[in-house]
């Protein structure tokens, strides 16, 4: 899958490479991861109004997948590249504009370009159709939901986790009692023009034992690598992650069993259903951390690229907290990992 346009321009997109043929595709439920993404659905997101509508210019017939490349497009309504005038030669802290000026020696400066979290509309629309692929081959579902903004921790048992509990608040957080706190923490970092960080955790289910590769492409590493390419993403967790650290190996260890169907599973998930770079069968369980959002609504001191000392103080529309809108992007990146790792399965044995 690649992935086109900046945030100001004209439209993003993504290109689809090695979509099986005959997947019948829903466009709405394309439509509907989204509108999960888009800016200005709620109060504690960018007010910026795209309707993000995607188009599908090819590799489709009839409502069915022909096998040569899908290309979607998602046309931009409401850039504002000229907000973004006054700070063209300054640095904005902890943004990608010291960093692709220093790679490239040129960068776009309205809104971040290529390294805006806009970007993500692109990946959004093709993990939606590889979800319908992991859907129609195997049988795979994915969920993802808030599970942290700052020290407020959701309680809830990953297995059972629905989407619609997922969407019964904006914040986007299952637990309704740990929601409504992020909702005022957001909602206070917010008027003090500020951002705020947190976790976001997804599960897969119906995953089938002996996806993954055993060396440099274990299923894990490349989750983590499609997790870590998203804007603010800082950490990557599979399974228990850093709490095994304070467990015994008799108390992490996933002990196999075989159920009443005759499917071997483990006692615990401890390994989060990858064991060896493989998958084992079991749920597949991820976390992933995100940083506040960079831009904030207080002056601060940075230097131009001429390197002088400067001050400067944002201005433009901006997330509060980015974790909302970020569980269909995990959703979507997770949907891609495994949708290659299915086909380069059938690829070695033939079927699942």
């Amino acid at each position: 899958m690649t992935t086109w346009g900046e945030s100001h321009g004209g439209a993003l997109g993504a290109v689809i490479d090695g979509c099986p043929p005959g997947i019948t595709l829903d466009i709405p439920a394309i439509q509907a991861d989204l509108d999960r993404r888009r800016p200005g659905q709620s109060d504690i997101t960018t007010p910026r109004n795209e309707a993000d509508k995607v188009e599908i210019l090819s590799g489709l017939f009839e409502g069915k997948t022909l096998g040569s490349c899908l290309s979607l497009v998602i046309y931009n309504k409401d850039a504002n590249p000229e907000s973004y005038r006054n700070f063209k030669d300054l640095y904005r802290p902890s943004h990608a504009d010291f960093t692709t000026e220093a790679k490239y020696g040129i960068r776009n400066w309205q809104g971040g370009g290529r390294a805006s979290a806009r970007e993500t509309a692109a990946r959004v629309a093709a993990g939606a159709v590889a979800k319908q692929v992991l859907r129609e081959l195997a049988g795979i579902t994915i969920v993802g939901w808030v599970d942290q903004v700052g020290q407020i921790k959701a309680s809830v048992n990953p297995e059972s986790v629905t989407l619609s509990d997922v969407e019964s608040n904006i914040v986007r957080c299952p637990d309704i009692n740990a929601s409504e706190s992020m909702l005022t923490l957001i909602r206070d970092v917010q008027k003090d023009g500020d951002t705020i960080g947190g976790v976001i955790r997804c599960v897969a289910r119906g995953v089938p034992a002996g996806l993954g590769e055993p060396v440099f492409d274990k299923l894990e590493a490349d989750l983590a690598k499609s997790m870590l390419s998203l804007p603010a993403s800082k950490g990557f967790e599979s399974g228990l992650g850093y709490a095994s650290l304070g467990l015994k190996g008799s108390e992490h260890n996933d002990s196999f069993i075989q159920n009443i169907d005759g499917r071997v599973e483990t006692n615990t998930n401890n390994s989060g259903g990858i064991q060896g770079g493989i998958s084992n069968g079991m749920p597949i369980t991820i976390s992933v951390a995100f940083k506040p959002v960079a831009t904030i609504f207080h002056a601060q001191e940075t230097i131009n690229n001429r390197g002088e000392k400067a001050e400067i103080k944002a201005r433009g529309r901006h997330d509060p907290c980015v974790l909302p809108r970020a569980v269909p992007m995990v959703e979507a990146g997770v949907a891609l990992v495994l949708a290659d790792h299915l086909l380069r399965q059938r690829g070695i044995v033939g079927r699942l």
